[in-house]
């Protein structure tokens, strides 16, 4: 799923990737098997490096018992072809099952977006003499030459420039282009002397990928199904909320406003989204609350209020499949 110059990367990207193990002389150590299988995985996925969380989850789904000591004897361990094959196959699906309870925001920077720029000369102008007036901070209707580097940054990813971290060699596309010099630029000349620039981080960015993860939690309605589906863990939240409705005055004759309340203040911890987020949030909880009161009459016992919790669990989870809220989390 993509849009907006954003991609979700939920899994399905895996789902249909078939590896396979390059030719062994023998066994293979956990240690050479964990780094073919990352690099497939990687290559599946636009060439992101994944991050070491995402691992350290996925490899703990394929081998027995979690933690550090696990994963030492895993590493250490000799498998023969059809050991290695296995597990390869196992990793790579408990990646994607990773991915599908927590997707990934990613931007995938290719060059594309900077040719579109480039491609267009109205576009192009106008993008120049944007960035040149941002730079041009006291007005003086020219920059040094050495703000070239600062235009790139304030281009950002979301025009197409990946951080100077991820992507060394805009370092030597600009020292090429001789952006250390003091000389001073007009409006024309920065637009000429950049054009190349981006020209040339465009075609080597076509040729090495550079993929951004966003700090964006995507909240899917995956952690509601996993609560739905673990009774105890369930029967503990209803518990909680049973609680908190018996501490109140008007008793459970207001089951949706306070189960409403409880879920705006800690629905995030079971895997709601913040009731704070954005108005899609709110439009969700008044659409879930709306369809379960209209079908339930009012909760007078323990049993009902439990299936009343259920019918609301599910309903936020179902309507979550079918549209996901995005949190930004830097927010």
């Amino acid at each position: 799923m993509s849009g907006s110059g954003l991609t979700v990367l939920d899994g399905t990207h895996l789902r249909s990737f078939n590896p396979s193990l390059p030719e062994l002389n023998g066994s293979v150590s956990g240690a050479q098997l964990l780094e073919i299988a990352d690099s497939k995985a990687s290559t599946s996925l636009f060439g992101l490096s994944l991050p070491q969380n995402l691992k350290a989850s996925a490899l703990s789904r394929v081998i027995a018992g979690p933690g550090d000591h696990a994963d030492v004897t895993f590493r250490q361990t000799e498998l023969e072809k059809d050991k290695a094959s296995k597990f390869l196959s196992d990793y790579i699906s408990a990646i994607a099952d990773e991915l599908k309870d927590d997707p990934l925001v990613v931007s995938i920077l290719d060059g594309n977006t900077l040719k579109m720029f480039l491609e267009d000369e109205d576009d192009y102008a106008m993008l120049a003499e944007n960035l040149f007036t941002d730079m041009d901070i006291e007005d003086k209707g020219k920059i040094c030459k050495n703000e070239l580097r600062n235009a790139l940054v304030h281009m950002g990813v979301e025009m197409g420039i990946p951080p100077f971290s991820e992507f060394p060699l805009l370092n030597d596309i600009l020292k090429k282009h001789g952006d250390e010099g003091e000389e001073e630029l007009g409006q024309a000349q920065f637009a000429e002397l950049l054009q190349p620039i981006l020209q040339e981080t465009a075609d080597a960015l076509s040729e090495n990928h550079v993929v951004i993860i966003h700090n964006v939690k995507v909240v899917n309605g995956s952690k509601l199904r996993k609560l739905l589906a673990d009774e105890k863990q369930f029967d503990n939240v209803v518990e909680r909320v049973l609680q908190e409705t018996k501490s109140r005055k008007d008793g459970l004759q207001k089951t949706a406003e306070l189960i409403r309340s409880f879920f705006e203040k800690l629905g995030k911890n079971f895997g709601l989204p913040p009731s704070e987020s954005n108005d899609a949030v709110i439009l969700l909880y008044d659409a879930v609350f709306s369809e379960v009161e209209n079908e339930k009459s009012v909760v007078k016992a323990d049993n009902e209020f439990r299936e009343y919790m259920k019918d609301v669990l599910k309903k936020f989870a179902e309507k979550l499949e079918d549209n996901p809220i995005y949190c930004d989390l830097d927010d």
